[in-house]
């Protein structure tokens, strides 16, 4: 059976989950298998939760992307994972997992994702989500604090230390990796409509092979 492995990036707050989760929902979990990048954050049970929440958590080497390509290859194999969950308010992986099951489409969605050649080299379609600076740093704002149980000055502060300057080194000339670029992510229906039907495709050459 082929697996396709669609990789969705996009800079924080740009709408790559919304147009992830809007694809999941569209075929369902059966059919659509779906990897969150956050998910796959280096453990670090050896620093005191201060020294954590000073750690810049939007650098490729804050992922364990060894781990991560591990499970995409095992999924692509028709093998079930443990996918670590991320606990945003500890800043560090939780001791909790959820299963992923093998599907005819994988997603993979996340900020840095494209930029690590691991990761790319494993995938079939790479979409960028592009937004304005101004929508996703609101957009970032309001999970944070209502989410993940942020203070607004953590947010404001992480956002101009890291996420900025991070955003500007690695995840906007990344998008220069992409097969498609969208604007606004799960918001933007024509684009969404055009993603649907390849997908469609895909489950329609694995039906026939059964």
């Amino acid at each position: 059976m082929e697996t396709i492995l669609i990789g969705i990036a996009g800079g924080s707050g740009s709408g790559k989950t919304t147009l992830a989760d809007k694809l999941v929902e569209c075929f369902g979990s059966d059919e659509v298998s779906i990897i969150r990048h956050d998910n796959y954050y280096k453990r670090h049970d050896d620093i005191p939760f201060e020294e954590r929440t000073k750690l810049n958590y939007d650098h490729p080497d804050a992922f364990d992307t060894e781990l991560l390509c591990e499970h995409i290859r095992m999924l692509k194999a028709q093998h079930a994972i443990e996918m670590p969950v991320y606990d945003y308010s500890q800043h560090n992986r939780s001791d909790q997992f959820i299963v992923v099951h093998p599907a005819p489409v994988l997603i993979l969605e996340g900020i840095m994702i494209f930029a690590e050649e691991s990761l790319c080299s494993l995938m079939d379609i790479k979409v960028f989500v592009d937004t304005d600076a101004d929508v996703r740093i609101l957009r970032r704002i309001l999970r944070d604090v209502k989410e993940r149980g942020r203070s607004l000055d953590s947010v404001i502060s992480q956002y101009l230390t890291t996420v900025k300057p991070m955003h500007e080194q690695f995840v906007e000339p990344s998008k220069r990796r992409a097969d498609v670029i969208i604007p606004d992510g799960g918001h933007n229906r024509v684009a969404l409509e055009m993603l649907i039907q390849r997908v469609r495709s895909q489950l329609a050459k694995y039906r026939e092979e059964f």
